[in-house]
């Protein structure tokens, strides 16, 4: 198992969160309606019909949240601001409430010493930009850079770590083609130009943020890569793990890197390939400071082409540890961060910005909350982030997903990946064990 000690002393360790899933207080203090808050409320769209009205109530219960991070021993906290909050209609002034909860929020975290990592975007659009089309608006990638100024302008002077999006993969995606996430659509030509709208919005505020900041910054992007396997060796599985490749992982780091959109995949997609404008690629492009990726799993996949693009049926190996929802593959970490130091230097260095594992956990008789399924996950991708490192790949910092069980999307409060236990009925807070184990671990 590997120590603490045996990773650089400047590493960084810290848990995440995002807005939607801990903050609620949905509709107080000014804060706008949000896709999620439209898309959670439509019957069928999430299991049991389960919103993130209330959450974890972080929006009043922050400072005991702080002290949990604090009684933890990390020195950073990777966290999103809710648009919707700080802009309720997108586009207009800054909510002076909004502003002045992320103002507490960030100085108890200093308070604490614990380093504000700051996220912009992790899937909340106001559904007053939705109502203009939403992210297959090409405004509303300037509308995002406008508010990524505004807070880099507020919160710059004490926030020295900024991401402008999480997983885009999931909003353009999940969101536009599979419907299974806000705004819950299902056309995979939206999804293509939702995709290059967030990445244009994306290069648009990397520069607004260096702009806007009093002091020097570092900005990236969080992506969720899995790496694909073929399922067997026969070419047409081969053919198929390349184009899952495309789909889920080339169509972003390609152009982040420079290299424009895969022709492979451009290709394949054809007709339904976004609308591209002079100069875009170059704002994409415009280099970052680090790359976060957000690692859960592998992609075992087979040629299907019933199947809707990218045409491929997922497997998973029966043989492996699974956790609720996925198979358990730590490899996967070391040959994603690999791939990526080797094929993508420039956009070094690189921070795990999520990972985590989801069990159906439950409070003992005694009051612990058991999880050693969640411990012996961890450690075993902690181990793979030291091979990384060994093996001489720049890799800075890791974040657990995540300090809290929440409104985990589109399974409501059913899907627990916190290593805090969290009763939604009364919002008391039990560390689980794996808690204890991070705890020691960041102490030896």
């Amino acid at each position: 198992m590997p120590k603490r000690s045996d990773f650089p002393k400047d590493f960084l360790w810290g848990v995440s969160t995002s807005a939607y899933q801990i903050e609620g207080a949905a509709r107080e203090d000014g804060r706008g309606e949000s896709i999620w808050d439209r898309f959670s409320h439509t019957p069928g769209k999430t299991r049991d019909g389960h919103t993130g009205d209330i959450a974890c109530d972080h929006y009043h219960r922050y400072r005991e949240d702080v002290q949990l991070m604090r009684d933890l021993g990390v020195n950073t906290y990777r966290f999103s601001l809710s648009w919707p909050r700080l802009i309720p209609t997108g586009d207009g002034p800054l909510n002076p409430q909004g502003v002045d909860f992320y103002d507490r929020l960030i100085d108890s975290l200093l308070e604490a010493g614990i380093q504000p990592f700051l996220t912009l975007y992790h899937w909340d659009l106001p559904q007053t930009l939705q109502e203009r089309g939403g992210w297959e608006n090409r405004q509303t990638a300037f509308d995002f850079a406008r508010y990524a100024s505004l807070a880099a302008s507020r919160f710059g002077d004490r926030v020295e770590s900024w991401i402008t999006h999480n997983e885009p993969w999931c909003s353009a995606f999940l969101g536009y083609q599979i419907g299974l996430f806000a705004p819950g659509y299902q056309n995979l030509k939206a999804a293509l130009q939702v995709s290059h709208h967030l990445l244009l919005s994306h290069g648009l505020a990397v520069k607004e943020i260096r702009a806007a900041c009093s002091r020097p910054v570092e900005v990236g992007a969080a992506l969720n890569h899995n790496p694909a396997y073929p399922y067997t060796n026969d070419p047409a599985d081969v053919d198929a793990a390349r184009r899952f490749d495309g789909y889920f992982n080339r169509w972003f780091l390609d152009p982040l890197a420079g290299q424009g959109y895969p022709a492979d995949m451009l290709a394949y997609y054809a007709d339904d390939a976004p609308e591209i404008q002079p100069g875009d690629l170059d704002i994409i492009a415009e280099p970052c400071d680090f790359l976060g990726i957000n690692y859960y799993e592998r992609e075992w996949v087979q040629d299907a082409p019933a199947n809707l693009p990218p045409q491929t049926r997922r497997h998973t190996d029966p043989a492996r540890p699974h956790t609720a929802d996925r198979e358990v593959y730590p490899e996967g970490l070391f040959e994603l961060l690999q791939r990526i130091q080797r094929d993508y230097p420039k956009l070094s260095p690189i921070y795990i910005t999520e990972n985590g594992a989801n069990f159906p956990d439950q409070i003992a008789p005694d009051g612990r909350v058991r999880d050693p399924q969640r411990q012996q996950y961890l450690e075993a991708h902690l181990d793979q982030a030291l091979r990384a490192i060994q093996a001489g790949i720049d890799l800075r910092g890791y974040y657990l997903w995540s300090l809290l069980d929440n409104f985990e999307w589109a399974l409501g409060y059913h899907g627990r990946y916190g290593i805090v236990y969290v009763d939604f009925d009364t919002q008391q807070r039990t560390p689980k064990d794996s808690a204890r184990w991070f705890q020691q671990f960041l102490r030896s």
